[in-house]
């Protein structure tokens, strides 16, 4: 999902990646490898959909990879899209801009920042199946450290660093209200997430999707889909058995590993990484095993099929989503164009 620009724990700070709002403080390290396993992100909780000004209720929760629908009939019956990536980048900007305006009209200050500062950094939610980034990256420790770097060292965290104590309070309210609820939407696990509507973020949201409360249930759900999906792709027999073909031609490589989650669990924190060619080798070797034991082919071919079903199973809001996104695109231009003729 994309909330372009997140308040956690300060002011608003940029989602982690093109479709990744966060709605309730992240209690987890900033640190995320570069690979996702679906059986983690499947119970990562709530922490996603857009600041610290957030509660939420319940069990489960939703993590955000990407977005979850490629195509969709609209009630209409005609089709509907994904925005493209640079559509995708336009709505951030936009966002931002409307964020930084709001939070400078409430006495604070906010930079802009960009929607993937780190370009490089993939996830992989099953497998590292692609061995020429492995070669360049390993597991991507180089990549966690950078983004690590920027959102510790980023003009707004700096700002807000150096705000007296008693302003902390008062900015943390302005980017995200001063209650977190008013807001709220219920994930298909049953999670409750409330937010409030009115501070910074919901209202530079508000300026690209005016129907605030539908805007946020559609991005609740559509966030909630792919930890889902890869519960069930986990699952799947299909995968089970291509995973155990996956062990053995690490085995014969020299990795004594069950499954790639066993290969994650193995890595050490990114502050103390494996010596690179060590973790190059690793990477390398799980990426053409991936290829050669069919655990990449099997893994992308079963995330489609139940991408597929689950887009139906909640179309009407995927369906909102798309619709969303693509209205706000005019808005989203024009905010962009005036904020540069200024």
């Amino acid at each position: 999902m994309s909330s372009e620009g997140d308040a956690v724990g300060g002011p608003p700070r940029p989602a982690a990646g093109p479709d990744g709002p966060r709605e309730q403080r992240d209690r987890r390290p900033r640190y995320r490898r570069r690979i996702l396993l679906a059986a983690a992100a499947a119970v990562l909780g709530a922490a996603g959909i857009v600041g610290a000004g957030a509660a939420a209720t319940g069990h489960g929760g939703a993590a955000p990879v990407r977005a979850v629908a490629q195509r969709t009939a609209s009630p209409a019956g005609e089709p509907l899209r994904e925005v493209t990536e640079p559509e995708a980048d336009l709505l951030h900007a936009a966002e931002q801009i409307l964020l930084r305006d709001c939070m400078r009209n409430r006495g604070f200050v906010y930079e802009p920042v960009p929607r993937q500062p780190v370009p490089d950094a993939r996830d992989f939610p099953y497998v590292v199946d692609d061995p020429e980034w492995a070669r360049r990256h390993g597991y991507g420790s180089d990549l966690d450290r950078k983004r690590e770097e920027i959102s510790t060292e980023g003009v707004n965290e700096r700002y807000f660093r150096s705000l007296p104590q008693e302003r902390r309070a008062p900015a943390i309210a302005a980017a995200n209200g001063s209650r977190p609820d008013g807001l709220s939407a219920r994930a298909p696990d049953g999670l409750k997430i409330s937010r409030s509507p009115d501070g910074c973020q919901s209202q530079a949201e508000r300026g690209l999707y005016p129907d605030l409360a539908a805007w946020f249930q559609a991005r609740v759900t559509v966030d909630s889909l792919p930890p889902l999906r890869g519960g069930q792709v986990i699952a799947d027999g299909e995968f089970r058995g291509a995973t155990r073909k996956w062990s053995a031609c690490m085995n014969a490589a020299g990795y004594a590993f069950q499954d790639p989650a066993a290969a994650r669990a193995a890595l050490p924190p990114p502050d103390r990484p494996f010596p690179r060619e060590r973790e190059v080798a690793m990477a390398v070797a799980e990426a053409d095993c991936a290829r050669s034991s069919g655990l990449a082919e099997t893994a992308a071919r079963l995330d489609r099929k139940y991408d597929t079903e689950l887009r139906e199973k909640y179309g009407h809001d995927v369906t909102a989503w798309l619709r969303f996104r693509l209205d706000a695109l005019p808005r989203a231009r024009a905010v962009v164009e005036a904020d540069a003729e200024r």
